[in-house]
C-alpha cells in the first residue's frame, strides 16, 4: 500500500476546506490526499436537521473558501439549501470524496506513518487531518427515574418539527440556542416547560467583531490546556431572533432549575414541585466525535486533546479543525487553511 500525503476525515464545512487548500498547496485530492465521509451524501451535518430549521432561522452559513454560499429565501429548508451548496462545490473544485465511510481507528504504524482503518478497509498516511465534528455524539445527561418514564425522550439531533407534539406538553432541557429555538416553535402547538442546570446566559450587548474574537479566545485557551473544549457559541451568551419575539411575550422563556428526578409521568424537582409530560427534549448538545482517535492516546491528563492551532500537541501528525474554537463555521475555514499548510510543511511541500 502507497503511503499518501495526507487523509481528512470528514466532508463538512471544516473537511472541505482543508481539501480545498491542501489543493491550492499542491496535494490533490483523489491523488496525494484521500477524502473520506460516512455520509452516504455531501451535505455533512446539514443534511440532518430537521426540515422545518430554515434559512432564517440558522445563525450564517459561512462562505466556504472561494465560493460564495447562494443566496436563499428565509423559508428554504437548510437540510436542502447547505447540502446542496456543499455538493456543488465539490464539484466545482473536484474534491474527490470517498462515501460512505466510517472509519474506526487511527493507529500508529512505525513512528512515521499512521493507519486509517475502516470496517475492511485501511489507508497509510504520513498525517490525518481530523474534521468529524460532533454530530454523531449527542450528549444525554443521566437522570434518576430516566427510564422509567412513560412520555418519548429524545435528543435534537432526532427532532423532525413541532408537528408530531401537537396538543402535548414538553419539557424542553437545555440553555443553548438550538433550546431556544425549539421552545419557540414548540410554544405554537404544545406546552412547554424549558428547564436549564444554569440559568440562561443571555447577551444584552451587541455581538461585536471584538466580542467574537474574545469568545474565540477563550475557547482557544481551553483547548491550549488540553481541557474539553466549550462550544463558541456557549461563551458568546444568547440573543433573541426577531421569530423568537412572539415566544418571549408569551412567557415562553420562563425557566426553571434542573429537577432531580424523572418519573413515569412527567419530571420532579427536589422541593416536591411536579410537572406532567407527554415528551422531553434534550437540547443538550454534542461532544467531539473523536474516539477513533483513541488509539494514538493524544488526550491530556484534563480530558481534552491539547492543540497548538490545530496540530494535536501529542503528535502534530494529526491535526484537528471542527473542534473547540474551530467548531463555528467561520472558524472551521480559517482552521482548514492553517490545517492544510500545516500538513504541506510537514510532508516538505513548502506552502505558498
Amino acid at each position: 500500500m502507497e503511503p499518501v500525503s495526507s487523509v481528512v476525515i470528514g466532508a463538512g464545512q471544516a473537511g472541505l476546506s482543508a481539501a480545498f487548500h491542501l489543493d491550492r498547496l499542491g496535494l490533490r485530492p483523489g491523488h496525494d490526499v484521500v477524502v473520506l465521509d460516512a455520509n452516504s451524501r455531501p451535505g455533512g451535518a446539514w443534511q440532518h436537521r430537521w426540515p422545518s430549521l430554515t434559512m432564517a432561522d440558522v445563525h450564517g452559513i459561512a462562505d466556504l473558501p472561494d465560493l460564495a454560499a447562494p443566496s436563499a429565501a428565509a423559508i428554504d429548508s437548510a437540510n436542502v439549501v447547505v447540502p446542496q451548496y456543499f455538493h456543488d462545490y465539490e464539484s466545482r473544485y473536484a474534491l474527490s470524496v470517498l462515501r460512505p465511510v466510517q472509519v474506526t481507528s487511527v493507529e500508529d504504524l512505525d513512528g512515521s506513518l499512521l493507519r486509517v482503518r475502516a470496517q475492511e478497509r485501511s489507508w497509510l498516511t504520513q498525517t490525518v487531518i481530523n474534521a468529524t465534528g460532533t454530530w454523531e455524539r449527542p450528549f444525554v445527561p443521566y437522570y434518576p427515574g430516566a427510564q422509567s418514564f412513560h412520555g418519548r425522550q429524545m435528543h435534537t439531533r432526532d427532532y423532525a418539527g413541532a408537528g408530531e407534539f401537537a396538543g402535548q406538553h414538553v419539557v424542553v432541557v437545555g440553555a443553548g440556542a438550538s433550546a431556544v429555538q425549539l421552545l419557540a416553535e414548540l410554544s405554537e402547538v404544545a406546552g412547554t416547560t424549558w428547564v436549564t442546570r444554569h440559568p440562561p446566559a443571555w447577551r444584552t450587548t451587541p455581538f461585536t467583531e471584538e466580542a467574537g474574537r474574545q469568545a474565540v479566545a477563550r475557547v482557544e485557551e481551553r483547548v491550549r490546556q488540553g481541557l474539553p473544549p466549550l462550544s463558541v457559541v456557549s461563551v458568546t451568551g444568547l440573543a433573541l431572533r426577531e421569530q423568537e419575539q412572539d415566544a418571549l411575550r408569551r412567557g415562553v422563556y420562563a425557566w426553571q432549575p434542573m429537577f432531580s428526578r424523572i418519573t413515569p409521568s412527567g419530571v420532579l424537582w427536589a422541593d416536591g414541585r411536579q410537572q406532567r409530560a407527554d415528551a422531553i427534549v434534550w437540547a443538550t448538545g454534542f461532544r467531539p466525535d473523536v474516539a477513533h482517535l483513541a488509539p494514538l492516546d493524544l488526550r491530556s491528563p484534563a480530558g481534552g486533546i491539547a492543540l497548538d492551532g490545530t496540530a494535536a500537541v501529542r503528535d502534530p501528525r494529526v491535526q484537528l479543525v471542527g473542534y473547540g474554537p474551530s467548531a463555528s463555521t467561520i472558524g472551521a475555514n480559517r482552521a482548514g487553511r492553517q490545517a492544510a499548510r500545516n500538513v504541506a510543511h510537514r510532508v516538505q511541500r513548502p506552502a505558498a
